[in-house]
């Protein structure tokens, strides 16, 4: 895994973000923060650090939330997993306030699955979400994921991982076996009037972190030759589906 180790204290949300910034440290581990997303405030309980980088929510989280809530046609009534949960904080939103049948994923790493269950019964989200640990490009531990939307927020991060994530997205989308045979799955992201729609399955991601174009273009062409095809949304917003052909 590639790591990176920062100084936690520069990676706090700072005063323009989305955070009221009241904290409560509870010990050298932990950070407890209030975060206040559309229509509700969470607690949520954030690693003072953590080697793999699961320890704060990112401004992308937010944003991402707020066009979520904007566009809640495209998440409503789909079986969702996110990867890359990190503290579970947008995921434990999506649950509460759209009531989405969501699993969080991340990283092989008890701590992380741990303190995302943490922020669920402190959300009184209870059972708390179902998490799967998994490494990407690792064998995914379920043959045939039924999941008909991936979900992920300021992920683009490790550029050495890039290979590892499409390996990943590549299996989630091909691997798409529905709960119902009968469910007819659009193949195209229809975004006009009536017809709005995401594929089924179809992987929806944003970011607000930096990256270079360099690393934005490798990551989108990756994709492309995995056959995979991106479109943005606007805002940062991106949808990867699995391509269309016409044989």
């Amino acid at each position: 895994m590639d790591i990176a180790l920062f100084s936690p204290s520069s990676l706090f949300a700072g005063d323009d973000d989305s955070s009221d910034g009241e904290t409560t440290e509870t010990s050298q581990s932990f950070v407890e923060r209030n975060h206040q997303f559309p229509g509700i405030e969470l607690h949520i309980r954030e690693f003072g650090f953590h080697q793999l980088n699961a320890n704060l929510l990112w401004p992308g989280t937010f944003a991402f939330a707020d066009w979520l809530l904007q566009h809640r046609h495209f998440i409503q009534r789909r079986r969702c997993l996110e990867i890359g949960s990190g503290t579970g904080a947008l995921a434990i939103f999506l649950a509460k306030e759209f009531s989405l049948d969501i699993t969080t994923s991340d990283y092989a790493d008890q701590e992380i699955e741990d303190n995302i269950a943490h922020n669920c019964i402190a959300n009184k989200l209870i059972p708390s979400l179902p998490h799967i640990k998994h490494t990407w490009g690792d064998e995914f531990p379920i043959p045939e994921p039924d999941w008909d939307l991936i979900i992920a927020s300021d992920i683009l991060l490790y550029v050495k991982q890039y290979p590892n994530l499409i390996k990943s997205l590549t299996f989630l989308l091909k691997a798409y076996k529905p709960k119902d045979a009968n469910v007819v799955c659009p193949t195209e992201c229809r975004l006009n009037g009536a017809d709005t729609e995401l594929p089924r399955p179809a992987f929806l991601m944003s970011w607000r972190r930096r990256i270079g174009k360099d690393d934005e273009s490798y990551f989108f062409t990756g994709c492309e030759d995995a056959g995979l095809e991106v479109k943005h949304l606007g805002n940062r917003v991106y949808c990867i589906n699995l391509r269309v052909t016409n044989l």
